[in-house]
């Protein structure tokens, strides 16, 4: 049997509930992409989820809701609140989230709520991150998140960061997940630093990136576990791709 012939046979890929953050033009492209999936028997799934604040947002206008998917008009701290809070399912099928290249770092957000209400006596806090990964771009925003890519030209749009990248034409030699666990060795020899709690998305299916939930809720536990012997520490959070990333710190004081 040759390749193509064995790609065809493939199982599709299961999920649970998927998460997409934003109805404006990336959130309804992957929408779409999920939906064309299905109907070519790559993936399946319960529902898809869109998490937008605009009840008119563009999936609203160009796709719309229905049973097995919906738009669910939300702040994304809110919903991803009680989405993260569900009991995890012993199936196959895991939720996912799908990320957007331009939101804010959601899940670290979610890690330090979590932890502010753990240890409400305790100091909880967003220390600026000033160690620098290294990277080509690497730039730091006002709330102390490190915005980093290993790219210093413009990526294609939708990119699903093969092994061979597609604008250099060369092997991809470069995985952000190792360049934050570098991070953390290095800061941990000058300070207590744990981690990292990484969440990282892989294009699973007709080029849409994601990451499962029960990888934020790993790192919630990672959290609780550092924070546990009441002593100060960092603990380095990232959201990355193989090319890029958000990295924060969450910073715990003496109990």
């Amino acid at each position: 049997m040759v390749a193509d012939e064995s790609a065809e046979l493939a199982a599709p890929v299961r999920f649970r509930d998927v998460a997409i953050v934003g109805g404006g033009c990336y959130g309804t492209f992957y929408a779409g992409q999920m939906l064309r999936a299905r109907e070519r028997g790559k993936a399946e799934f319960r529902r898809l989820l869109i998490v937008d604040r605009d009840p008119g947002c563009q999936f609203a206008r160009e796709i719309g809701s229905a049973d097995d998917h919906q738009l669910i008009v939300s702040d994304w701290d809110e919903f991803f609140d009680q989405f993260l809070d569900r009991p995890a399912d012993d199936s196959a099928a895991a939720d996912t989230i799908v990320p957007s290249p331009l939101m804010p770092h959601l899940m670290y957000r979610w890690l330090l709520r979590r932890a502010q209400a753990r240890w409400p006596g305790r100091r909880v806090w967003q220390a600026p991150l000033d160690d620098p990964l290294g990277t080509p771009y690497d730039t730091a925003a006002p709330d102390g998140t490190r915005y980093v890519s290993f790219a210093d030209w413009l990526c294609p749009v939708h990119c699903i960061e093969p092994g061979i990248c597609p604008l250099i034409r060369a092997p991809r030699t470069w995985e952000m997940g190792e360049a934050v666990e570098r991070l953390v060795e290095r800061r941990n020899r000058s300070s207590p630093t744990a981690g990292p709690a990484l969440f990282t998305c892989r294009h699973r299916v007709f080029g849409v990136g994601m990451f499962d939930a029960a990888e934020v809720r790993a790192g919630d536990d990672m959290v609780q576990e550092a924070g546990s012997a009441g002593t100060a520490v960092d603990i380095v959070v990232g959201t990355v791709s193989a090319c890029h990333g958000a990295v924060s710190l969450l910073s715990l004081g003496t109990e």
